[in-house]
């Protein structure tokens, strides 16, 4: 498009001179800053938070059970969360308020079932196991060609030596726990990109987390009932803080820059991660055999940071196409 600049010594056709001035192409504004902090940085610093948050809170097992312990940060996570985005719930679009109560509802089972899964379960195993699910999205989430499954099936091999399923001895409660987190994880990667997506800042969390603690308090406050100490209190909201809250609002912000399927397979670090917090606070010493494991799960999250980015949204004339918003997806 062309703007047409006119000569004010005179009239068009007597003398006068028409020039046109183009104007700065369109397209290169469309390339977004470069972050401070890579989207990579911020996945794994949510896994780690998640696996220390989760290591320090089998001290309350024995207090208010597993359910209970998830129940109570779920709540002391709502109160923070609401308190920081303050959400209006008349100034938000319905499909988002949707998407963020499903969210929520996901983000119960799936907290639920993996706090069950490490009472029952060495951390790094559960977490092995859980990864399914982000695998699965990995794998199912517009891969294209034989190259685009290597990553995944990199983790994939790595996953079975590090949990050694053919060695037995798994407990098998904690085992369909574990099961039951990777299919609430999977759900939970694609949910919280749509909900990232749809409301800004940390808003989708704001309205998901309540509605977290209102599905948990189903299993988690017979549980913990007749033990609601205020030194209990305490301690779940401190460790509210390392999980959910930090690492599900870096996982967010992660996801707004990351397609599915890479953030999918990044998350193939958790195990090695969970692994390393057990050595170094429960004391859970990995062999030979789980070392290799480890090894290739980062080497497959290695592989997916470097074919993942994914562009952010661009407010682009409504003439605009569309392709140019969505080709990073």
């Amino acid at each position: 498009m062309q703007e047409r600049a006119l000569d004010r010594d005179g009239p068009v056709g007597s003398g006068s001179r028409v020039t046109t001035t183009a104007l700065p192409p369109v397209l290169p504004a469309l390339s977004p800053a470069r972050p401070a902090v890579p989207a990579a940085a911020l996945a794994v610093t949510a896994m780690l938070s998640v696996q220390v948050g989760a290591a320090l809170s089998l001290g309350l097992f024995g207090t208010v059970g597993p359910s209970g312990t998830a129940w109570l940060r779920l709540c002391a996570a709502s109160v923070v969360l609401v308190a920081v985005a303050r959400p209006r719930l008349s100034a938000l679009p319905r499909h988002a308020l949707r998407s963020a109560a499903l969210l929520g509802v996901i983000t119960a089972a799936m907290t639920l079932a993996y706090f069950e899964a490490i009472a029952r379960l060495p951390l790094g195993t559960a977490v092995a196991v859980e990864f399914l699910g982000p695998l699965s999205v990995a794998v199912l989430t517009r891969a294209r060609g034989a190259a685009a499954l290597l990553w995944p099936a990199l983790a994939l091999v790595g996953v079975l030596v590090l949990t050694e399923p053919w060695a037995g001895g798994t407990d098998p409660v904690g085992l369909g726990f574990a099961l039951l987190a990777a299919c609430g994880w999977a759900a939970y990667i694609l949910l919280t990109q749509r909900v990232g997506d749809a409301l800004p800042g940390v808003t989708g969390l704001a309205l998901s987390m309540p509605v977290a603690a209102a599905c948990a308090a189903v299993v988690g406050a017979p549980q913990a009932a007749g033990s609601l100490t205020p030194m209990v209190l305490a301690q779940a909201a401190g460790l509210a803080l390392l999980l959910p809250v930090l690492p599900y609002a870096l996982e967010m912000a992660a996801l707004r820059r990351l397609t599915t399927a890479a953030f999918g397979t990044l998350t193939a670090l958790e195990p090695a991660v969970g692994v390393l917090v057990g050595l170094v606070l429960l004391g859970q010493v990995p062999h030979a055999a789980q070392a290799a494991g480890v090894a290739l799960v980062m080497a497959a999250g290695l592989g997916a940071q470097r074919t993942g980015t994914r562009l952010p949204a661009v407010d682009l004339p409504a003439a605009a196409p569309r392709e140019l918003v969505t080709a990073g997806r």
